[in-house]
């Protein structure tokens, strides 16, 4: 049985350190999907078609990991494609902290779904997509923490 592990998030955007995840993740499972969802508490900054079609560029060399968009509970959607593993990023104690009770939950809706939790590399772990956002809505240039560039704002 092949070994499947969703990476889900809403992305965004989708950072270096989100890549470095799913890069790392490649090398433990036989395929990462990179599941956006939607988060009914958070207003998207940029629209759910675009970022899944930036990420699937990103990754259009690498056939074991895709890109998907889904809406409801993270543990449902892994049952339905066959997932018995959730990857998720830590870049400090907090992370934990906040993922901690998600992963319970998770289990309790999808018993046996193990969430594999990944450190952040050290060089990534101190932007966050609401930090770049913030950048790029004043117009300052975000490629350095991006694997794709995104269009100036328009005035």
């Amino acid at each position: 049985m092949p070994r499947i592990a969703v990476f889900p998030g809403s992305f965004d955007p989708f950072t270096n350190g989100h890549l470095d995840v799913v890069q790392r993740g490649v090398a433990l499972f036989d395929e990462v999907i990179v599941a956006i969802g939607t988060n009914s508490s958070k207003q998207r900054y940029l629209p759910i078609e675009q970022m899944q079609d930036l990420i699937a560029a990103v990754f259009r060399d690498e056939p074991r990991v895709s890109v998907r968009t889904f809406q409801g509970l993270t543990a449902e959607f892994a049952r339905e494609v066959g997932a018995h593993f959730l990857l998720r990023g830590l870049r400090n104690s907090p992370d934990f902290e906040y993922e901690k009770p998600i992963a319970y939950g998770n289990q309790h809706v999808n018993p046996g779904l193990e969430t594999v939790f990944l450190l952040t590399s050290p060089t990534l772990g101190a932007i966050s997509s609401t930090i770049i956002r913030d950048i790029h809505r004043f117009g300052g240039n975000v490629d350095a923490f991006l694997p794709f560039s995104l269009p100036p704002l328009a005035k």
